[in-house]
């Protein structure tokens, strides 16, 4: 049974950081491009991450330059670091195993995790 475990959302005040960390079981990790995605309360999903199993990223505007994707193959799991939040980031956060990345027009999600909300407020 493929899963995806995310954990490290809460709540931090603007301004401040968060390590968002996914974990796959039941696959080959290494086979899949990783990715984020985050869902805002009316909002469509959104990709905001992508790491290749090639280890080639590429983020969205919106968060180019706060936040970094990782990933570790020997412990199968990916990353989200998330610093300089602010409330519009406010979402619940997805883990995501698919195949197509870097470039997010070309990335078909597969597998998707639980989620974990994030909240940014003072």
């Amino acid at each position: 049974q493929v899963q995806l475990v995310e954990s490290g959302g809460g709540l931090v005040q603007p301004g401040g950081s968060l390590r968002l960390s996914c974990v796959v079981s039941g696959t080959r990790f290494s086979i899949y491009d990783m990715g984020w995605y985050r869902q805002a309360p009316g909002q469509q999903r959104e990709l905001l991450a992508l790491i290749t199993s090639g280890l080639r990223t590429n983020y969205a505007d919106s968060v180019k330059g706060r936040f970094t994707i990782s990933r570790d193959s020997a412990k199968k799991t990916v990353a989200l670091q998330m610093n300089s939040l602010k409330p519009e980031d406010t979402a619940v956060y997805y883990c995501n195993a698919g195949l197509g990345g870097p470039r997010f027009g070309d990335y078909n999600p597969r597998i998707w995790g639980q989620g974990t909300q994030v909240t940014v407020s003072s």
